[in-house]
């Protein structure tokens, strides 16, 4: 091993891990003779000093937070300490003396049930203290959950949080959901990964064969199917399993709460049935004589009974096909079922889900029609009517819907959330508020109800108010990202730019591929005055996303800034490279072209913005001012005219008045006015 003592004090004693990216050794602590710790040997993507400074804040930031979790939780790997040598950085963990789960997992060999809700159950209360600190995992797999030794309890090891920024790669996909893959982490991606395991762990599968899982999708939805008539599991612990792993967050358990409660009644619903049969063993033996009397009398009854129990049947098993996310095999189930039984308003209302989550909207807006038909008191098929109906742009058609549910069930928090983005869409900004806050009565942790709120209030430029339902967002969920990001767009729009740069900065630390937050953050510095870090924060965007127009937009406008035209001319190019009609780009380029004198290039450009889109004032008005430089009286004025005509009915009364000034100068013979600019679209903030 290498002499080198890391840090002054510790000595290699084996390398656990040697990538370019990423090593672990275990160490001994000259110190403390006898001692072992992990130590894992993280190198900076950048030696860039603007990003080293970012990163020694943002590693001591997640360091501290680490280091209280161990102290909160002793299922949680401790992190000893942390420092760096030769701008790498380096954190000392707790060694874990045991197997890692891996070692549990053995092809062909399934963990029984009571097992894999052992292993559920302690790994969910490690997750609830996580993420009560806002920090998630993001690497939970059986290679990262070890069975210590002293005393056979699971410890949770390897958070992902330092990797994650230092590097935007994406590996391990075998247990990560589609929306940790496109950098969108979600609180509960931690659960869909552990849901995961437990489905390994069920059935026998080691880590190679679970991308071979991983490819058996619902073509249409994504979601897994995995529950074959070979493997025999409780029906309430697979629906548990299934709601884990759902592939669309939104769709998943949020907290790590809310599984261990169903968990909880899956154990004492399981201890209730084996009592039960203990007491009904008695009555069975000695009430065999009249059970085989009433026996005979109950198959008499049921033998006119085939088609009822075919219909049943059927039913059945599309809605075990809906819940497994075979949304096709659902509806084939469903459409048998309803032959049989075209009554059935159940088998209409689900066969519409199903067309809903096949994207079918019309399909699912019909079946909801229909089982209302059957059956007018059911509220869930006009709750789903309504759904229906707004992806289908119907506002009205869906609030009239969702407001009918209202009426046959008022508690129903959702409806209220659901007529509320309608009436939105309507903008019906009083009403739709009133919808959001009587969802949160009805339900006090409904962080999306409190989001919406939030932004509508916003726009109404309620802004304390608006602030309010976001830090109560925080305070229900700390690791909620979206909260933090909107926090910070409100402050900027009330001039805390400061504040807004720290909330986009906690953002990206519960997210790393927080592109929106990127783009703002940039924007901001970019305001500021901070050339680099706007710059590092553009280009970190197009290292997660290379074709993300807006990054090439805003970086070309940050370079405008400070006078790299050229560069500009760059970024404004490749954006017209992703998309050849955008205006914005031709309107911008051509400003930076006749910043460098190129005035034909920059007439050309105005002019292909104007060939896009006529109603565009800005280009007509640019354009104007280069005919008036090159002495194009006549055509300066028609730009001119046609600018202000546009600008008025837009709305924009300070560029109206320039236009209107610039034709003034034109016909008076004037030379133009030593003020004259071209115009650029500004930054637009979602």
């Amino acid at each position: 091993m290498s002499s080198h003592l890391l840090d002054g004090h510790y000595r290699i004693v084996k390398v656990f891990n040697d990538e370019a990216r990423e090593k672990t050794y275990l160490v001994e602590d000259a110190n403390l003779p006898g001692s072992q710790f992990i130590i894992k040997q993280l190198r900076s993507p950048s030696s860039n000093p603007q990003t080293l400074t970012i990163l020694r804040r943002l590693f001591a930031s997640k360091a501290a937070t680490l280091e209280k979790l161990g102290q909160e939780h002793n299922q949680i790997q401790k992190l000893v300490a942390h420092f760096e040598e030769n701008e790498e950085f380096y954190i000392v963990q707790e060694f874990i003396p045991g197997n890692p789960f891996t070692d549990e997992i053995i092809q062909g060999k399934p963990l029984r049930e009571d097992q894999v809700i052992i292993l559920l159950s302690e790994i969910l209360e490690i997750l609830v203290i996580l993420h009560s600190y806002g920090v998630i995992h993001r690497d939970i797999k059986p290679a990262n959950i070890i069975r210590r030794e002293s005393d056979k309890k699971l410890v949770l090891v390897n958070f992902g949080t330092f990797n994650e920024a230092m590097t935007n790669t994406v590996e391990n996909l075998e247990y990560m959901p589609m929306e940790q893959v496109k950098g969108n982490l979600k609180y509960n991606s931690d659960i869909y990964a552990l849901g995961m395991v437990a489905i390994a762990a069920l059935m026998g599968l080691p880590t190679k064969q679970i991308s071979k899982l991983r490819s058996q999708k619902n073509r249409l939805t994504g979601e897994i199917i995995w529950r074959h008539k070979s493997l025999k599991i409780n029906r309430k612990l697979a629906k548990i399993i299934d709601k884990m792993v759902h592939f669309n967050y939104r769709q998943r358990y949020q907290y790590a709460t809310e599984v261990l409660d169903d968990l909880k009644k899956l154990t004492n619903y399981q201890q209730d049935r084996q009592k039960q049969h203990q007491k009904k063993l008695l009555l069975v033996l000695t009430g065999v004589a009249g059970c085989i009397t009433l026996g005979v009398g109950a198959w008499q009854f049921r033998l006119p009974k085939p088609v009822s129990d075919a219909k049943q049947t059927l039913y059945q098993e599309g809605v075990k096909k809906y819940e497994a996310g075979n949304y096709e095999g659902a509806i084939e189930d469903l459409n048998q079922a309803i032959k049989l039984e075209p009554q059935n308003a159940q088998a209409y209302n689900r066969r519409g889900d199903a067309y809903y989550r096949l994207g079918d909207y019309e399909q699912a807006q019909t079946d909801s029609s229909q089982a209302i038909l059957l059956n007018p008191q059911d509220a869930n098929a006009y709750f789903d009517r309504g759904f229906a109906y707004s992806e289908l742009g119907k506002y009205k058609e869906a609030i009239a819907d969702y407001t009918q549910a209202i009426k046959l069930n008022s508690e129903n928090a959702y409806a209220y959330y659901g007529r509320g983005i309608a009436r939105t869409q309507l903008k019906d900004n009083k009403g739709a508020i009133g919808d959001f806050s009587k969802a949160i009565a009805l339900k006090p942790q409904y962080t999306e109800a409190y989001l919406q709120r939030g932004i509508l209030r916003r726009r109404l430029k309620l802004r304390q108010a608006a602030i309010q339902d976001f830090n109560t967002i925080i305070k229900i969920n700390p690791s909620d990202a979206k909260a933090y990001y909107q926090r910070g767009l409100t402050q900027f729009i009330n001039q805390q730019k400061y504040a807004a740069l720290k909330d986009y900065a906690d953002a990206i630390n519960i997210n790393p591929k927080y592109i929106e937050a990127y783009l703002n953050r940039g924007d901001v510095y970019s305001e500021l005055g901070d050339k680099l870090e706007a710059a590092e924060d553009y280009n970190t965007i197009l290292q997660i996303d290379p074709k993300f127009i807006a990054a090439y937009m805003h970086r070309g406008i940050h370079r405008f800034s400070f006078g790299d035209y050229k560069g500009a001319i760059e970024d404004y190019t490749a954006a017209l490279k992703l998309d050849t009609n955008n205006v914005a780009a031709y309107n911008n380029r051509g400003n930076a072209y006749l910043e460098l004198g190129n005035k034909k290039a920059a007439n050309q450009d105005y002019s292909r913005a104007i060939a896009i889109d006529a109603n565009n004032a800005l280009a007509y008005y640019n354009r104007g001012v280069i005919r008036a430089k090159q002495s194009n009286k006549q055509g300066a004025i028609a730009d001119f005219t046609k600018a202000a005509k546009l600008f008025q009915q837009q709305g924009e009364k300070d560029s109206y008045q320039d236009a209107q000034r610039e034709i003034a100068i034109l016909q008076n013979n004037s030379a133009p006015a030593k003020t004259t600019r071209y115009r650029f679209r500004k930054r637009e903030k979602n």
